[in-house]
């Protein structure tokens, strides 16, 4: 069976031109060796499918004879994914969590308070008195 035939009949992927897309662009590897769409996958292979930049590891079992049900992809493929690969995936959402371009709205209830938190803050050598500033210890003091 193709490669591209496989990834799709195993639910790697929705379509089959995007899994034949996929190969092209190279994201698809077979024991370590850049494939194209048209590859012949064999029981025992291993291939390395980057999608959602995750670099997924799975070992061919046995080849279906056409598109399989969720439940039963297990029997066609063993998945060798580490698990690293998943929380570096979920790391990554965490540092884009916060991330808004640049004139995308209004800032948030939050943003305006972190904004008017650093416009507040005292700046060093400064020992004039602002509203809403922080006192030192001296100015207690005195």
């Amino acid at each position: 069976m193709r490669i591209d035939k496989f990834l799709w009949s195993t639910r790697y992927f929705k379509t089959r031109n995007i899994a034949s897309t996929a190969c092209k662009k190279g994201h698809v590897k077979i024991n370590g060796q850049t494939v194209k769409p048209g590859r012949e996958v064999y029981p025992m292979d291993d291939i390395i499918v980057r999608k959602n930049q995750i670099d997924f590891k799975l070992t061919v079992l046995d080849i279906p004879k056409s598109r399989v049900g969720a439940k039963l992809v297990d029997i066609y493929r063993k998945d060798t994914t580490p698990k690293e690969a998943f929380e570096h995936n979920e790391l990554l959402q965490y540092s884009k969590d916060y991330y808004r371009k640049k004139g995308i709205g209004r800032p948030t209830k939050k943003d305006r308070r972190e904004i008017d938190e650093f416009l507040d803050a005292p700046e060093l050598g400064d020992t004039s008195e602002r509203p809403g500033a922080l006192n030192t210890p001296k100015d207690e003091e005195e």
